[in-house]
């Protein structure tokens, strides 16, 4: 498989803490989907998921940019969360929870050391969740560690 975004893929899952973060996630959550993704202007890639829902993912493969929230937080640099989508005014009529079947969603950008942008850490569920606004500062302590590690990987490469 000759995958441009391989190497993003292999460097998440060698980073340990990341299966430990997506469970954490999903237990505070309440959420039964989470996953780190590969962000870019025309790439979606899952690097890890945790399923827990079938939503039907896996590590290496593909959604459509344009069919993701993560596109939105790639072109401007802020977390998004989403309680219940039936009842947000913003987000009730965007294509992308129509077109997955989730009603809460949170996502956060995985900046790097350099201030590039990664990818993100994101969650989703069928069913609305509460109080997500407060996981905030959790999901940027999660990004930051994410993007620390990564940061770790591509020293120890360029030695």
């Amino acid at each position: 498989m000759d995958h441009p975004y391989l190497a993003d893929v292999t460097d998440i899952q060698r980073i340990p803490e990341v299966e430990t973060i997506l469970a954490e996630l999903c237990e505070r959550t309440g959420m039964g989907f989470a996953a780190v993704a590969r962000v870019t202007a025309d790439r979606w890639v899952a690097c890890q998921v945790l399923d827990k829902i079938e939503f039907g993912l896996n590590p290496g493969e593909e959604l459509a940019i344009k069919t993701t929230i993560c596109d939105e937080i790639r072109a401007s640099g802020q977390g998004i969360y989403i309680d219940d989508v039936d009842a947000d005014p913003e987000w009730r009529r965007h294509h992308t929870p129509a077109l997955y079947g989730f009603r809460s969603y949170i996502s956060w950008p995985i900046l790097r050391g350099d201030g590039s942008f990664f990818g993100t850490l994101c969650a989703v569920d069928p069913a609305s969740r509460l109080g997500l606004a407060a996981l905030a500062p959790q999901m940027e302590a999660y990004a930051q560690r994410i993007a620390a590690a990564l940061d770790r990987i591509s020293l120890a490469a360029s030695r």
